[in-house]
């Protein structure tokens, strides 16, 4: 079955030797750390959905796993990791150095209107890795530096002062991107296209043999929206350049893809899952997404 969320507690024990200095409650989890204070025992993370986000600097050889996809990354790269993301770093160089910072919602609730999950290097579907530039490499050092200085000082408003620094990070990855903007302001079609794109997120992803995906097709999400599903459509189409069929399409494909990688479930109980009413159903649509089988994709 697919791993249960990791917790930052869990995290720390996996990740360091000793338990780092934990901030308290009303600092929303927030750490920062060297990548040479890491447990240099410690196996290789599993594939997890975290409960934390994360930000982090690393230089050298990596690979990241996402539920659909595994990229290789080379030289310095700047990562943005979110809760609704599972996901698996792996070293290829035995040695790497760099930095990371962690923080939960908590770290931003009482300072963004929309949440800090509508900030777009933490959108499922936004940019999430930045490679760097000697320049901008050090750059974002000089900004986890400070992070670490003020980490442990004892000015009376730190936290405040290490979320400006967090948000430097935010504003630093966007200007690296130009004429994209930290927060979309949607129009009448948007604000419905994010919603249903919402909505198609919380249902994934599927953790336990007790979960079953609710809604599968464009009428499903209409109903639940309590708008015509031509509407519906017409708002997705114009907004994304998709049909809202393709988003479903393509989500249920990816969840399907990181079960049969991820998880020991049979083809056929992850078939049930996803709401097909058999396998050879199942089989034929996640051809048609992949152009693979699932069979091919479990024996990889």
């Amino acid at each position: 079955m697919m791993p249960e969320k990791t917790s930052l507690d869990s995290f720390y024990a996996h990740k360091f030797s000793e338990t780092p200095l934990l901030p308290p409650y009303e600092a929303g989890g927030f750490n920062v750390f060297r990548l040479t204070k890491l447990n240099e025992g410690a196996s290789p993370a599993p594939y997890a959905r975290y409960d934390f986000y994360k930000i982090m600097l690393i230089r050298g050889r990596h690979r990241c796993h996402y539920a659909h996809k595994s990229i290789e990354i080379n030289g310095s790269t700047l990562l943005f990791f979110n809760p609704a993301m599972p996901y698996r770093f792996e070293r290829l160089d035995k040695e790497s150095t760099g930095f990371f910072c962690v923080f939960k919602d908590l770290f931003y609730i009482d300072h963004l209107r929309n949440g800090i999950q509508d900030i777009d290097m933490f959108k499922r579907d936004g940019r999430h890795e930045f490679p760097l530039s000697e320049d901008q490499d050090k750059e974002v050092e000089s900004f986890f530096e400070k992070m670490l200085h003020e980490r442990q000082s004892d000015y009376r408003f730190k936290y405040d002062l290490l979320r400006n620094h967090v948000f430097e990070l935010l504003h630093f990855a966007m200007k690296i991107q130009p004429g994209e903007t930290l927060y979309h302001h949607p129009d009448t079609n948007a604000r419905l296209t994010s919603i249903f794109t919402e909505m198609l997120e919380r249902q994934f992803p599927i953790e336990s043999t007790d979960q079953f995906l609710e809604l599968r097709s464009a009428i499903d999400f209409a109903e639940k929206l309590s708008v015509h599903v031509n509407h519906l459509n017409r708002a997705v189409k114009k907004t994304t350049g998709k049909t809202t069929t393709e988003h479903i399409s393509q989500r249920i494909a990816a969840e399907a893809t990181a079960l049969l990688k991820h998880s020991d479930w049979n083809i056929s109980e992850i078939s049930d899952r996803l709401g097909f009413s058999n396998p050879s159903h199942f089989a034929y649509f996640f051809k048609k997404q992949t152009k693979v089988t699932p069979t091919s994709v479990r024996s990889v």
